[in-house]
């Protein structure tokens, strides 16, 4: 149904060795109606009409995954770019690149890291002076940015990386790991290099995960629940919520490995990495993002689709498809409402980055997400490409593979 060919890759010209992405093409493929809701909007961004040249879109695919050390990503679109007629002198470096291309590198690692602090000043310093934007072509090129820092997380959060790297053995529809290896690997993960933290049980150790069948129970007790929160204790919630966040550590323990030469030749100030939206004691905290104050349905959606025609509808369907993706089945049991956990998730990440829902309660999250599961999802939003396969194989194992995808 969905091809591999210039549409999975998004250049106007395929790469002629389609193997590594065609990979990561067969794991979205799990779920044919987001695939073709991903490949459409890829597609549209990359080669259909919009203000940006060719060179310029698969550049700034580069500089995005760059920004989360995708090497993968940056292989591949390495090789769109020269498919495409790119200048190889820019594949040397940042400083190889227009004036014009280059002021692009400021906003693409605040989106990357800490997308609150984006603000109109720094599009109105690309939109003045010599070499300016237009600003339809700062929206395109923002939509390829947020594209591409999503797909390195994913790949990363799939654990493909090594996959894909030869470092890792063959992906299986079955789980790699029991659950109690998995999360002894935890449990010695976090206790090594957190001692500090308040652990979750009286032993000291971190809690296996919630199974299947008590998330099971959770979902159903809170799909029955009728209370009702005033506004004070939902906007408390979602506040401990944001704090138990920024207090959490992603899984993964130790530094960094220095950004590779391949990679930091597209990287500008290496050093600005994502930081805690909400930090204890930390003064100057950006105000919290109200959905409800300014929203995609009543806002965003017209317009980017003023800006730069007819993307929005693409996003629009790619949201969709996203948010109601289900199939009302969880480990082998069918007829199951996942609506709660999946919404969970969807507020949860959000949250990490400062983004609130006023009708939303957030003592959900606590109710149906462990704390193995926020290291997991904290890190795979935040530090993607400190995720291994192992990290993948560890969480949420009762799970599909497919289903972990989803």
């Amino acid at each position: 149904m969905f091809t591999t060919e210039g549409a999975s890759y998004g250049s106007k010209n395929s790469p002629t060795d389609s193997s590594n992405l065609d990979h990561v093409t067969k794991v979205i493929a799990y779920h044919p109606r987001y695939l073709e809701q991903f490949l459409n909007t890829q597609k549209f961004i990359l080669q259909c009409d919009g203000p940006l040249p060719y060179d310029y879109r698969n550049y700034i695919a580069i500089m995005a995954a760059a920004r989360h050390k995708c090497t993968y990503l940056v292989n591949l679109y390495e090789e769109v770019f020269l498919a495409n007629g790119g200048d190889p002198s820019w594949l040397n470096g940042l400083e190889h690149i227009p004036a014009k291309l280059l002021a692009i590198s400021d906003i693409n690692k605040i989106l990357a890291h800490r997308p609150w602090l984006l603000n109109k000043e720094h599009i109105e310093r690309l939109t003045k002076g010599q070499n300016s934007w237009s600003l339809s072509e700062v929206v395109h090129a923002i939509v390829l940015l947020s594209h591409y820092h999503s797909l390195s997380s994913f790949v990363f959060s799939c654990g493909l990386t090594q996959e894909l790297d030869g470092a890792s053995h063959k992906i299986e529809n079955n789980n790699v790991l029991t659950q109690k290896t998995a999360f002894h690997r935890l449990n010695d993960l976090y206790n090594s290099q957190h001692p500090e933290n308040i652990p979750n049980g009286d032993d000291g150790n971190i809690r296996p995960e919630v199974t299947v069948d008590a998330l099971m129970q959770r979902m159903k007790r809170l799909s029955e629940k009728n209370d009702e929160c005033s506004e004070t204790e939902l906007s408390n919630r979602f506040k401990h919520v944001e704090q138990q966040a920024a207090e959490l550590p992603p899984v993964i323990r130790e530094a960094p490995a220095e950004v590779p030469q391949q990679i930091g030749r597209y990287v500008d100030d290496p050093g600005f990495t994502y930081q805690d939206f909400a930090r204890r004691g930390a003064e100057n905290i950006p105000q919290t993002f109200r959905i409800q104050d300014y929203s995609w349905d009543d806002h965003g959606y017209s317009l980017v689709n003023r800006l730069y025609n007819d993307v929005g509808f693409y996003l629009d369907d790619k949201f969709r498809a996203a948010y109601n993706l289900t199939y009302y089945t969880i480990a082998g049991r069918t007829n199951v409402d996942t609506s709660k956990f999946r919404r969970a998730i969807w507020n949860y990440i959000q949250c990490i980055y400062g983004i609130r829902h006023d009708d939303y309660d957030y003592g959900e999250v606590n109710q149906l997400l462990d704390r193995s599961l926020k290291m997991f999802i904290k890190t795979a939003c935040c530090f993607p490409e400190r995720i291994t396969k192992l990290d993948y194989d560890s969480v949420l194992v009762e799970l599909q593979h497919s289903e972990k995808v989803a």
